[in-house]
């Protein structure tokens, strides 16, 4: 933890203890601000957007989304871990932001355990290979047979460098023995644009970003991260299908505040997003979207987060994962 955050944190704890009670009982008092970390039209933005709709219900203010792209997810985590903690400013926590990109950059700005306060996980998703409908596969077999051929022709893209899409692809190759060629974009919007204009053949994402352009036809699904076929995509193998097991983990998203929060407030934000997670329209939203609602407690979402950032720590090492790949 900076000196900074240190200090605010110290703050917040004094102010806790001269409120008392009083604090939390009073939350919230005004508008609260919920940090994306990605551009628009990615996963993190549907998920994010989604919960701040009926969390503002619940919390009877306003939750007003701010996007803050760039680095991986990297520049919004840091935003929110440098706010003030007064629970006025929370953010989105995914694989990239809490576990990919600390793995991959020891320099970061931030420390994913200790400048956080872990609220709830909220969702888990599905990842998937897809590819543009021109690229010369329609199932999973052509599709390695097409890269085992052509050894570095074909590039994928990802929402970013060390991104959890960029860590699939790299497992991917090492996994099956092919080489693709990595191409970062700034979130899984842009990733996907270039893909749809078939600038890029191939996308490594979370399923909701790209769940609207397979069902219009406009990206082909290879394989999918899950613990089963997914019902609308019932054709569509899991990694453990065809035998990549160690690569069909999903990927998560969750809330998070600063660190120094104070308890009580973490607590009431737990309880609202639990029960806005239990919203019949927001459950819709996230399933026809390929997300599975969770709502665990801060302590259980605390054990995950280290569990996948001890994990990529792993990965990373072995596979000698570079940030400027």
């Amino acid at each position: 933890m900076t000196k900074g955050r240190l200090i605010a944190s110290l703050i917040a704890a004094a102010g806790t203890l001269l409120c008392g009670p009083a604090l939390a009982d009073n939350y919230p008092a005004k508008p609260l601000k919920l940090i994306i970390p990605f551009p628009p039209g990615g996963t993190t933005d549907i998920v994010g957007r989604g919960v701040a709709d009926q969390l503002s219900k619940v919390l009877g203010q306003a939750v007003v989304v701010e996007n803050k792209g760039g680095g991986g997810g990297s520049i919004g985590a840091d935003a929110i871990a440098k706010a003030a903690p007064d629970g006025y400013t929370i953010g989105i926590a995914t694989v990239s932001t809490h576990a990919v990109n600390p793995a991959c950059n020891a320099k970061l700005s931030y420390d994913p355990l200790k400048d956080f306060k872990p609220i709830t996980n909220l969702a888990t998703v599905a990842n998937v290979i897809a590819v543009n409908p021109t690229f010369p596969a329609k199932n999973y077999k052509e599709f390695v047979a097409a890269l085992t051929a052509n050894p570095g022709k074909y590039s994928f893209a990802t929402s970013g460098t060390c991104g959890i899409g960029h860590m699939l692809g790299e497992e991917f190759k090492v996994l099956t023995k092919t080489q693709m060629v990595h191409v970062p974009y700034r979130g899984a919007g842009p990733a996907l644009n270039d893909v749809l204009a078939n600038q890029v053949p191939i996308m490594v994402d979370n399923l909701p970003s790209s769940m609207q352009f397979i069902k219009s036809g406009r990206l082909r699904p290879i394989v999918v991260a899950w613990n089963k076929r997914i019902d609308s995509l019932p054709d569509v193998p899991t990694f453990a299908e065809v035998g990549l097991k160690d690569a069909n983990d999903p990927a998560w998203y969750g809330l998070v505040a600063p660190a120094g929060t104070p308890d009580d407030i973490i607590r009431k934000l737990n309880e609202a997003s639990v029960k806005a997670l239990k919203d019949p329209g927001l459950v819709d939203r996230f399933r026809g979207a390929g997300a599975e609602p969770v709502g665990n407690t801060p302590q259980q979402y605390t054990a995950e987060i280290k569990r996948e950032f001890d994990k990529m720590r792993t990965l990373v090492k072995q596979q000698n994962i570079k940030l400027d790949q």
